[in-house]
């Protein structure tokens, strides 16, 4: 495993910084030129990232692409989040990630990266322009949809258990926190 290079002292991170870092299985995120490292994460966690990516491709328009973490979502040159689903537009990805912000951000809350996901991330990808952002919390399980109204979110529908919804932003999804995270989900709510 490779290690994190040292960086010159008294200066904010940059995404070049970002990329001199090597693969070494960890997410690192950067916020306003802070480094931010989160560990692997549990089964239940990538569980519900393999569903909602499956919900989320079902009725993808063809200008957007749904793609799963490690993807760099790079908001501004001091500022790259790796979402554990985003959604952007086609022409918007690079080689490297998605310049600017997407139009659904998902995180899956780990315990590590709760607050982060909670109040950090949320508070910066509404101030990028990101107009959804959803949570889900796989431990209750629960889940979040935010949509941007002005400069930020507002909360649009608390789903828990097997409550399911029919969203309609960025485009209709049909999903359930319980079917997100259960070993043997009923994929497809009635």
């Amino acid at each position: 495993m490779g290690s994190v290079p040292p960086f010159p002292p008294g200066r904010p991170l940059t995404k070049a910084d970002l990329e001199a870092i090597p693969d070494d299985g960890r997410r690192y995120e950067l916020v306003d030129g802070v480094l931010v490292v989160s560990p692997s994460p549990r089964p239940v966690h990538q569980r519900a990232v393999s569903r909602l990516l499956e919900a989320l491709t079902r009725n993808c328009p063809r200008w957007l692409e749904v793609l799963p973490a490690p993807v760099d979502v790079m908001l501004a040159e001091d500022t790259v989040f790796i979402p554990d689903v985003v959604v952007g537009d086609r022409d918007a990805f690079t080689e490297r990630g998605l310049v600017g912000p997407p139009e659904l951000a998902v995180e899956v809350l780990s315990r590590s990266t709760r607050l982060v996901d909670l109040e950090l991330k949320r508070a910066k990808l509404a101030e990028a322009g990101c107009p959804n952002y959803w949570i889900v919390d796989p431990d209750e399980p629960s889940m979040l949809v935010f949509v941007r109204r002005g400069d930020e979110y507002v909360q649009h529908a608390k789903l828990i258990g097997t409550e399911s919804a029919d969203l309609d932003q960025p485009y209709p999804v049909q999903v359930s926190p319980a079917s997100l995270v259960s070993a043997y989900p009923q994929m497809y709510p009635a």
